[in-house]
């Protein structure tokens, strides 16, 4: 099992002249890439799409037991990727990589 440590990117609400924005907060966290896979996704672009099917296990922190709904990305081997899905399994988080994260 391969180890990982980087940074975690959690989308805060801030309101600012009354329209809501969504705000990144990063955080570094440590622990385990539990399954490491990609995958081509053909699409109607020219090239395929990369998407991961990683799972990455985190020790989580008050924290991030909190506002594991907010995760957006993760970034790993020097990219951001969407977190497509969130386990809690106190005291980690299991998250699942998916697509490149393009900032939405």
């Amino acid at each position: 099992m391969a180890r990982f440590g980087g940074k975690i990117g959690f989308a805060v609400m801030t309101k600012s002249d009354g329209v809501v924005i969504e705000e990144i907060i990063e955080r570094t966290y440590y622990g385990d890439v539990t399954r490491n896979a990609r995958r081509l996704e053909t699409s109607g672009n020219l090239n395929d799409d990369i998407s991961l099917t990683n799972s990455i296990s985190i020790v989580a922190d008050p924290y991030a037991n909190e506002n594991f709904h907010n995760i957006r990305y993760v970034e790993w081997m020097g990219s951001k990727w969407k977190a497509t899905n969130v386990d809690v399994a106190y005291p980690r988080l299991n998250i699942t990589l998916g697509g490149v994260w393009n900032g939405e």
